[in-house]
């Protein structure tokens, strides 16, 4: 094993993230019928609020009181109870992505575990003790937590020490976001893995030391 630490993303790199799914269930229990119309006009204010997030120019709260501000307005809910509604849904319909668990008990005892996440603390503890995961990780890194998100080199350093410091040669990042977790290792001088599950284009100037399709073919890489 060339790898003395291996880190994962956690939406879409461990867990399949439905977040259409989950608002549907979220509104239901509020007995609102949320529609695919409703969900494209939400990603419209969600998506950009992400991008600034990542680039540090809003924190967490921010962004969780503007994703929901017009429905808390239509449902007379704060933004705090619309947040957890989601992600209390979010961690009913939490599943793993195919080939997730194999290859964790695969990689564990033959290296420490991690994830670094830019997903919100609410729902990251319950979904690992949902889906049997809990026990394999040595370090769970959450942005919201350390008040940094990736790709910022600050929350892979701040890994790093949780970590003790191992050899950054020793160390490699899965995700399946370019520019989150693949340029973050880059910026911290990690060697990355790009889960590319959909065939994206790559993005000039981020350059995966590996790219692979799945984790089961990511457990042969690792393993072989």
């Amino acid at each position: 094993m060339k790898y003395d630490w291996v880190l994962f993303d956690a939406d879409e790199t461990l867990f399949h993230f439905d977040a259409f799914k989950g608002m549907q269930l979220m509104f239901s229990r509020f007995g609102v019928d949320f529609t695919y119309k409703d969900y494209t006009e939400y990603q419209e204010v969600n998506k950009p609020l992400w991008v600034a997030y990542q680039n540090g120019s809003i924190d967490a709260q921010e962004l969780k009181h503007s994703r929901f501000f017009q429905w808390s307005e239509k449902l007379g809910k704060t933004t705090i109870e619309l947040n957890s509604a989601f992600l209390n849904a979010m961690a009913d319909i939490c599943t793993l992505l195919p080939g997730a668990k194999e290859l964790i008990r695969v990689l564990f005892g033959r290296a420490k575990l991690g994830i670094i996440t830019n997903g919100f603390t609410e729902l990251q503890a319950v979904r690992l003790e949902r889906t049997g995961m809990r026990e394999f990780f040595d370090q769970v890194i959450i942005s919201e937590q350390v008040g940094v998100a990736k790709p910022d080199s600050k929350i892979f350093n701040y890994a790093l020490e949780k970590m003790e410091n191992p050899c950054k040669s020793k160390v490699l990042m899965v995700g399946d976001t370019l520019h989150s977790d693949i340029l973050g290792g880059m910026n911290c001088g990690i060697e990355t893995c790009w889960l590319n599950r959909n065939n994206e284009t790559k993005e000039a100037g981020i350059e995966p030391t590996y790219t692979v399709t799945s984790l089961f073919e990511l457990k042969k890489l690792l393993t072989s």
